[in-house]
């Protein structure tokens, strides 16, 4: 279970430290004479980057889960997914902060996000591997917390270390943007050694199993067999589909609550840059003790529930948050680590629920068809927020800016709108389900 859960620990190192506050920031960073290191147009670049991206995983995930599944071999896909990253991660130090360096930069950043949310699909997949329905509600919410604290500590750890000093460790200055380039090296270090645990103790089966499973299909016949499945499960099991989309849409509003939630802060409450930051530590702490404490509040009263209350809680604190916009900082202190409280036990739920319903044996394609909805949705939260602004602009009279707490309302319809579709959901321990088997290691 620990070693497990390290995965999530270490693989923060490319999905918070590089793509959310490091290696994106230093392409998208502007010198003292306030030119862009890497040329001009860089925003836009790297949002088609990250575009391809996303559409390749939407494409890649459920086919590469479903051979997972036919060839049993998990975590021989896990480790070989899992060393991209590393070797992506260790590649970005050869990014200097030069216009002709850019492309290589996107490059590594769009195909560092393919190969962390392709080992994401059989990492999720293992856990109706290793725990049983007593269980899995206290392991996911473990491995989730351990993803949100483990971040933040390598962030610390990096910024302290190498990018705030003039002078970092071993000497790493920020000339020739040393401190990121190493702070990249660090981050593949990491990933690498707290990915270990796991290779080194989940076991695939074993090769004679093995040999007797279905046979290899070609991509064609691959996708051929992920549309009869998909067809199979809505004849057959319609709340798996239903929890597939309703998960999409409140997930992606989960995901707004941190992408806008720093924009808010500034904009509305006042922050400094300084005070994001450390509320931005405070938040990722909260969640991940709040998601390792609700593990066990799932396993008594069902994820379900913990998801419903999750969402609920987070609609009526960012109303609050929406209504009490003038009150400054001390009100988005506390209604914004309400907040935070609640996205990581909505998120950590969300998958010990599918590892219920998922029919047995078809692991790995249902949490890539898992991955797949949740790119297909991604573009809820961004839409509601930039039209709940339009009429905040609206019915206020003033600017966008002006009424930027307006785009708070935004984040709370994609969540309430997600909440409102899990609610028919029948989410059950599905017959013949792994999770009931011994854990294999």
């Amino acid at each position: 279970m620990v070693a497990w859960g390290l995965w999530d620990w270490g693989s923060a190192a490319f999905n918070a430290v590089i793509t959310t506050f490091v290696f994106t920031v230093y392409l998208t960073a502007e010198d003292d004479a306030g030119e862009p290191l890497f040329g001009a147009g860089v925003d836009t670049k790297l949002g088609w980057a990250l575009a391809a991206a996303g559409l390749t995983i939407a494409v890649l995930a459920p086919l590469i889960g479903q051979r997972a599944d036919r060839s049993g071999r998990r975590t021989f896909w896990l480790t070989i997914n899992t060393a991209l990253v590393v070797v992506v991660s260790g590649l970005m130090f050869f990014v200097t902060p030069d216009a002709s360096m850019l492309w290589l930069g996107l490059l590594l950043l769009a195909a560092g996000n393919v190969f962390f949310e392709l080992a994401s699909v059989n990492y999720n997949a293992m856990l109706n591997e290793i725990a049983t329905p007593a269980t899995v509600g206290r392991i996911s919410g473990l491995g989730w917390g351990l993803g949100y604290l483990g971040g933040i500590v390598l962030l610390l750890f990096v910024y302290f270390g190498f990018i705030n000093p003039e002078v970092g460790l071993f000497g790493v200055t920020g000339d020739d943007g040393l401190d990121v380039r190493v702070t990249m090296l660090v981050c593949a270090a990491w990933t690498l050694a707290f990915s270990l645990p796991v290779i080194l103790t989940i076991r695939d089966r074993p090769r004679e199993a093995r040999a007797a499973r279905e046979p290899r299909l070609g991509i064609v016949a691959s996708y051929r067999r992920l549309f009869a499945t998909v067809g199979e499960l809505w004849r057959t099991d319609r709340d798996t589909v239903y929890f597939l989309g309703a998960s999409a849409v409140y997930r992606d509003g989960l995901a707004g609550v941190f992408t806008f939630g720093a924009v808010i802060a500034a904009g509305t409450f006042g922050f400094s840059d300084g005070g994001v930051i450390i509320f931005g530590v405070a938040a990722n702490v909260v969640a991940g003790v709040a998601t390792i404490a609700a593990g066990a509040l799932d396993d008594r009263v069902g994820p379900k529930r913990v998801i419903v209350v999750s969402l609920v809680c987070m609609c009526l604190a960012g109303a609050a948050v929406f209504l009490l916009h003038d009150g400054g900082t001390t009100v988005f202190w506390v209604f914004g680590l309400v907040l935070c409280i609640f996205v990581g036990p909505a998120q950590s739920a969300s998958r010990s629920l599918l590892a219920r319903l998922v029919p047995p044996g078809r692991e790995g394609q249902v949490f890539g068809l898992y991955a797949t909805t949740g790119r297909a949705a991604s573009f809820l939260a961004p839409m509601g927020w930039a039209l709940a602004l339009t009429f905040g602009a609206a019915v206020t009279g003033t600017s966008s800016d002006d009424a930027q707490y307006f785009g708070i309302l935004g984040i709370l319809v994609v969540l309430l709108v997600g909440l409102l579709l899990l609610l028919p959901v029948r989410a059950g321990l599905r017959p013949g389900t792994t999770l009931a088997a011994p854990p294999r290691v």
